[in-house]
């Protein structure tokens, strides 16, 4: 169902125009967000963007019952009455809670950063805003749209760059943007000139745009992937560790337009990483994640501040959020990389 197609009584456009530049020329975006909560009470105040209430989620749990989980076996005495039994296998193991008890807020043009090592739940947290897996217990709100009750409400106003993006690698970036607004049921010609305007902000040229996939480096066919997430206007961008194995320069082209849309578009963005120097940039917010549950959350300042006032003898540096993330979880990070690599030493 196309956005425009809904009551304007339900909506409120959110509007913003990108100042023109000598590169991009002016353009208007509009966004539909509904008016109503997911009861379908009228609001009379802006709602969050995100709210997250008590969520967990987990994985691995035995299910004896489902019938792909029964063995049959026949007794070894043959006896008339011999009659398949119904053995229950479980999984080994205990379930694993990915997430556990998450409850936060995102408010609206927030860039929010979920900060964590690899299996601490960052990437499940993602799904579950983005429809894709349903939460065990706890409530996810979108714009004030349940995202089990309200999914396809929600998925219009969302769109989800992941690491893992996947394309049509023997066509080019223009033809996989262009198939991506058919999807999107977007007008073509509209689309087009949006999607080159969108990658010449990342940095690839016209002539890469007409070339085919298979031959650009990962960090550009990464960026063809931010640019087709926001083909869509999306009110909501959800990026999964978008900049993992990028170059720097590659890393600071996402980056920055990451913050043009925020600043220029009013997009909220809600974005995991595990790069220090990444979250440290980009984020106003920080939610430091350690199996599953929420250790830390503020902005990267009061992190820092907090710490310090922890910390028994004054440093001889301001702690950094490489500090502030070693302290709540207990993990190292690369000097170099900035990203989390293991345990951390003496402590």
């Amino acid at each position: 169902m196309n956005r425009s197609a809904q009551p304007e009584s339900l909506l409120e456009t959110h509007s913003e125009v990108a100042p023109a530049t000598a590169a991009a020329p002016a353009t208007a975006i509009s966004i539909a967000i509904p008016m109503v909560d997911g009861s379908g009470t009228p609001r009379s105040h802006p709602i969050p963007a995100v709210s997250v209430r008590g969520v967990s989620k987990g994985f691995g749990r035995p299910r004896p019952w489902l019938w792909w989980r029964r063995r049959w076996r026949v007794s070894s005495e043959k006896t008339a009455s011999a009659t398949p039994q119904p053995i229950a296998v479980e999984k080994p193991g205990v379930a694993v809670l990915a997430v556990d008890d998450v409850t936060f807020d995102v408010a609206r043009r927030e860039v929010f950063g979920v900060l964590g090592a690899n299996g601490s739940g960052k990437s499940t947290l993602i799904r579950l805003l983005s429809t894709l897996l349903i939460p065990d217990r706890g409530s996810v709100h979108v714009f004030g749209l349940d995202v089990v009750r309200d999914e396809a409400a929600v998925k219009r106003l969302i769109n989800r760059v992941s690491v893992d993006a996947a394309f049509f690698k023997k066509l080019s970036p223009m033809e996989n943007l262009d198939y991506a607004a058919r999807l999107y049921g977007l007008e073509i010609s509209r689309a087009r000139r949006q999607a080159l305007e969108i990658l010449e902000r990342l940095g690839i040229s016209r002539r890469s745009a007409f070339a085919p996939m298979e031959d650009m480096s990962r960090g550009m066919q990464q960026k063809v992937a931010i640019a087709r997430a926001f083909l869509s206007a999306p009110a909501l961008l959800l990026l999964d560790e978008p900049t993992t194995g990028l170059d720097p320069r590659s890393k600071r082209d996402v980056q920055t337009f990451v913050r043009e849309l925020r600043e220029q578009h009013g997009t909220t963005v809600v974005l995991t990483t595990h790069d220090m120097d990444e979250a440290d940039r980009l984020c106003d917010r920080i939610a430091i994640l350690s199996h599953g549950r929420i250790v830390a959350l503020d902005t990267p300042p009061a992190l820092k501040l907090d710490l310090q006032r922890r910390q028994a003898a004054a440093p001889a540096a301001p702690p950094s959020l490489e500090d502030v993330f070693m302290h709540h979880t207990g993990l190292a990070v690369d000097e170099v990389t900035g990203e989390v690599v293991g345990e951390a030493q003496g402590g």
